[in-house]
């Protein structure tokens, strides 16, 4: 299996945070799918030079969520998910907040306005196939 995911250990977002969104982004793509096997706890741990409960909170967040079958001895297995449950107002308001919050990183360490039009229409197009 190719690298999974890197982590900046620097950056302001929690490193377990970090694997979530990384393998969710792999999940929701495509590029992982059900039935297949994600590094072991520990082994990613050491990958990434975290914490192995960094790496356990991580993948119990997307077990949770439905995405991950965890069992002893086996690992995190990827599952067929279901289609999401209908969309809470509080996360579309949330992820409306945290769309804005982000451009508006962006836009201040000086990404211009047309490459953040350019990314945000590579997503939308994306999300039609």
């Amino acid at each position: 299996m190719p690298p999974l995911l890197s982590i900046d250990l620097h950056a302001p977002l929690p490193a377990y945070r970090q694997i979530v969104d990384a393998i969710r982004t792999h999940l929701v793509n495509g590029a992982l799918q059900p039935g297949d096997l994600l590094p072991p706890v520990r082994r990613l741990a050491i990958d990434l030079g975290v914490h192995f409960n960094t790496v356990a909170d991580a993948y119990r967040i997307l077990a949770e969520e439905g995405w991950l079958d965890l069992k002893r001895r086996r690992g995190a297995l990827v599952l067929a998910r279901t289609a999401p449950r209908p969309i809470d107002p509080a996360v579309a308001a949330s992820f409306a907040r945290r769309l804005r919050e982000l451009v508006a990183e962006v836009r201040a360490a000086g990404v211009t306005r047309p490459r953040i039009l350019r990314e945000l229409r590579l997503i939308a197009k994306g999300l039609e196939s």
